[in-house]
């Protein structure tokens, strides 16, 4: 099941490339797809949220809840 998530911070593509590593490397995570324009990433994966906000954060990003 594909879930996506807000994400801000984003700016280029470093920065998507950076998200991308940081949730490929979560247990149970692939198909990472980022949107940079729209601000959203996307992926499939029954990572719990707790830990994919961690994970993107760790990188210097915010995620943007609700």
């Amino acid at each position: 099941m594909m879930k996506c998530i807000q994400v801000e911070g984003m700016k280029c593509q470093h920065c998507a490339g950076s998200v991308t590593k940081a949730l490929e490397e979560l247990e149970g995570i692939s198909h990472v797809q980022v949107d940079l324009e729209k601000k959203q990433v996307s992926f499939e994966g029954e990572a719990d949220h707790e830990s994919v906000k961690k994970a993107i954060e760790r990188k210097g990003f915010q995620v943007v809840e609700g």
